[in-house]
């Protein structure tokens, strides 16, 4: 039992329920905005904003394809909204902050590990520094 509450209890399991839980927050917010904008953006455009009455019958059988293209246009259109509102911002910062971090950083010789610029001993194999 002692085992399981550490477990519990570690960072990354905390982390990993944080990141759930604002993971379906934000699809939330991601679905309401694919229905509530997007979608009558295309019904505009298209002139049908709803495909689940697309149906295919063979024999006795119909099969609502419909059903499948509205999750497919669904699932583009949330994909390209977590891509511009999420993935683009995030890596231009990271890059950013990358070219800040690597104008303050250099390769040692030795280790070739990071240390700072004005060092003159690495912090990693103590080599001097020129």
């Amino acid at each position: 039992m002692k085992g399981l509450k550490r477990f519990l209890i570690q960072g990354n399991v905390i982390d990993l329920a944080a990141a759930f839980a604002l993971g379906a927050a934000f699809n939330s917010v991601v679905q309401s905005f694919v229905a509530d904008f997007l979608t009558p953006l295309l019904s505009a455009l298209g002139g049908l904003p709803d495909f689940s009455s697309l149906k295919v019958t063979v024999g006795r059988s119909d099969f609502l394809y419909g059903h499948f293209v509205n999750a497919a246009i669904s699932f583009l259109m949330i994909s390209a909204a977590i891509y511009f509102l999420v993935v683009r911002p995030y890596r231009q910062h990271r890059d950013r902050t990358a070219a800040t971090v690597g104008a303050r950083t250099r390769d040692c010789p030795e280790c070739l590990s990071k240390i700072p610029k004005a060092a003159s001993r690495c912090a990693f194999c103590t080599a001097q520094m020129a």
